[in-house]
């Protein structure tokens, strides 16, 4: 359930480390009332440099396209002094600002229309380029949708997934609970300052979420949580993710606005299905009926994502594995596979399809019934695929 993105032009990171003068004028940029981002990555592009843009006549920057307002006030330079204040604030909580252009903000969310100028981080940064799933839904949650939630994101972490969420009550809530109990990583999206705590109960889980995981907001230290910001940070959950998966939510709910922006972006969109009769299963129930593939374990949610990003998987799951010297945690693990089976399996690869006419020349041991009969069995197991043409694909084995 995917559909194009249009494309921006991108500023190239900078492999060096952001010195802080560079850091500085970022903020006076991401600062000036009015711009907005599409426009203030423009005007740097335009400029090739964000020095350039505060140096240039006002004429030039109105020339660019930006309003008499907006040119009258980068001329002016009056934002530094809260860009310094925001800078010397983030060394106190300890967070790293990433500007577009900076190495670590995350390349996927860097190609999506309307993206952040920066972004606020605390925590581990190198999971913004993780492989990366979002668990939303509604903050009013059925005892059904949270004890789903919690499972996905426990799977999810066994299986080497970085899962994403608002930090809402409700689903969110669940799904940064499930992954951190199951040892894993997760990313937290504010509707605000990142030194600001929505909900106020989340106080503790941001804390874990800091210590283990990562905290991102697109808005400066100290910024309230305003209505209007949510939808703003949806964008944002689903940028940084190669797939959304909405667990609970009503039909106009903030799941289904995320769901809408993972479209936009060319995410995948996925949703639990639940109870015909239950209002907060409409929204997800609803998403399938218009083609988002439907999830009944962590397993489908992988079945879903582009077959470079599950290769990637698979190499991680191995090294995991190898690293504690123990078979990897997947959901359906080989050693439960027939013997015959699992000779069938051994010939099968995530990411290419395989010929029944190969498998029988690289099997002359078994029959070609015998294969048959392998194939149709994994393919019950959630082991293996068919995809056109007769061609068969492993999956999470």
């Amino acid at each position: 359930m995917q559909d194009a993105q249009p494309k921006l032009p991108m500023l190239v990171p900078k492999r060096e480390a952001m010195d802080a003068e560079t850091e500085l004028y970022w903020l006076a940029l991401a600062l000036v009332p009015g711009l907005g981002h599409r426009r203030g990555a423009r005007i740097v592009e335009s400029f090739e440099d964000v020095r350039a843009v505060f140096s240039a006549p006002r004429g030039d920057l109105e020339a660019a396209g930006l309003s008499g307002a907006v040119a009258q006030t980068i001329a002016s330079g009056c934002t530094f002094e809260e860009a310094f204040s925001q800078q010397e604030r983030a060394r106190v909580v300890g967070c790293q600002i990433l500007p577009l252009c900076h190495p670590f903000y995350p390349s996927m969310l860097r190609g999506v229309l309307d993206a952040p100028l920066l972004l606020f981080a605390l925590g581990n940064v190198d999971l913004l380029h993780d492989v990366n799933v979002a668990i939303v839904g509604t903050r009013r949650p059925s005892t059904y949708g949270k004890s789903v939630a919690e499972k996905l994101a426990r799977d999810l972490a066994a299986l080497q997934v970085c899962v994403v969420s608002g930090m809402a009550r409700g689903i969110d809530t669940c799904a940064h609970r499930g992954v951190l109990d199951a040892g894993g990583k997760t990313i937290a999206v504010f509707g605000c300052g990142i030194d600001h705590i929505y909900p106020a109960e989340n106080k503790a889980l941001s804390q874990e979420i800091a210590s283990k995981g990562l905290i991102i907001s697109e808005f400066a230290l100290g910024a309230s949580p305003y209505p209007q910001n949510f939808p703003l940070r949806n964008r944002v959950v689903s940028g940084i993710s190669h797939g959304v998966v909405v667990v609970e939510g009503s039909q106009y709910s903030g799941s289904a606005i995320t769901a809408r922006y993972a479209l936009e972006q060319g995410r995948e969109v996925l949703a639990v299905p639940g109870n015909i009769t239950s209002q907060p299963s409409w929204g997800p129930n609803l998403l399938i009926k218009q083609g988002a593939a439907l999830v009944q374990d962590a397993t489908d949610i992988l079945n879903q994502l582009p077959t470079q990003v599950r290769v990637r998987l698979y190499r991680k799951m191995h090294e995991a594995a190898e690293s504690r010297d123990s078979a990897p945690e997947v959901a359906t693990p080989i050693t439960a596979v027939d013997p015959h089976h699992a000779k069938v399996l051994s010939q099968l690869r995530v990411d290419e399809g395989t010929l029944m006419d190969d498998l029988m020349d690289r099997l002359p041991f078994l029959s070609s019934s015998e294969i048959i009969a392998a194939l149709f069995q994994l393919e019950m197991d959630g082991l293996v695929k068919q995809d056109v043409g007769q061609r068969y694909t492993r999956l999470w084995c």
